[in-house]
């Protein structure tokens, strides 16, 4: 998100292209607010993915969230990669084993780990 002062700093952009940046912006993003029983709605529809260690997933309220962003930090080996290869795994199996069916979506360069899992976890399941 920038401002109206800072996109007008930028060459070439008058203030009715910056109007209309502003409405497009508008209608493409839900910014407003909703009900309670709105939120509780979407809530209905959250699940959780087992991290595969009990503990952690306690800590997690249950495991990893959907429908949320979760960050793993820490110092140089502490076993984030780790985690998030045992989650893209754990994420294809059923929910009955802590998984998510395969409905989870990632915006990274994951993709190619993502297909060789889900191939191994063809030929164990």
């Amino acid at each position: 998100m920038t401002t109206i002062r800072n996109l007008g700093k930028i060459k070439g952009l008058s203030e009715a292209k910056i109007e209309k940046i502003k409405e497009a912006a508008g209608k493409l993003v839900h910014s407003g607010f909703i009900t309670g029983t709105e939120l509780d709605l979407k809530r209905a529809h959250i699940f959780r993915i087992s991290t595969g260690a009990k503990e952690f997933d306690k800590l997690l309220g249950g495991g990893v969230a959907s429908s949320s962003i979760t960050e793993a930090f820490g110092e140089f080996r502490t076993g984030k990669t780790q985690l998030s290869h045992t989650l893209c795994v754990v994420s294809q199996l059923p929910t009955s084993m802590g998984g998510a069916n395969g409905k989870v979506e990632t915006r990274s360069n994951t993709r190619r780990h993502l297909l060789i899992l889900k191939e191994l976890l063809d030929l164990i399941v």
